[in-house]
């Protein structure tokens, strides 16, 4: 009850989760109205990891439509080369979200563990329209 200050606050909260925290973004989604939803390195099973299985996030089919209606916006970054996740997942999320997702798919993002992420800050700029940030 106090997540975000509040459920009265969710639906003005951008919530950005990577990776198993996509997940929770996404499970949040489904019973949350939300501002908005950034995922990075977002998936849909388990991939066979008993504490992935553990977390409970996989063990019942996705409500994407549920997601879909209570997100202000979804924004997904994705990488080709993720170490941990195989694109096929993390563009079955794009799928399930489609068609209000803004799907972003790199090539050599890994699974985003480089700072700065130069493009999810000018994601939340943007989504909270502010000006974009000066290139250096």
């Amino acid at each position: 009850r106090d997540l975000a200050g509040g459920p009265e606050l969710l639906p003005r909260t951008i919530v950005v989760g990577h990776s198993s925290g996509a997940a929770a973004a996404m499970r949040l989604a489904e019973k949350h109205k939300l501002g908005g939803v950034v995922l990075v390195a977002a998936y849909t099973s388990d991939l066979d990891d008993p504490t992935e299985r553990a977390s409970g996030y996989f063990s019942r089919p996705w409500q994407w439509e549920a997601q879909r209606a209570n997100c202000g916006f979804v924004v997904q970054f994705a990488s080709c080369d993720d170490p941990f996740l195989p694109i096929d997942e993390q563009r079955a999320v794009r799928d399930g979200l489609a068609p209000m997702v803004q799907y972003l798919e790199f090539e050599r993002r890994s699974h985003f563990f480089d700072a700065p992420f130069w493009e999810l800050l000018d994601v939340i700029r943007e989504r909270l329209g502010l000006s974009p940030r000066e290139s250096s």
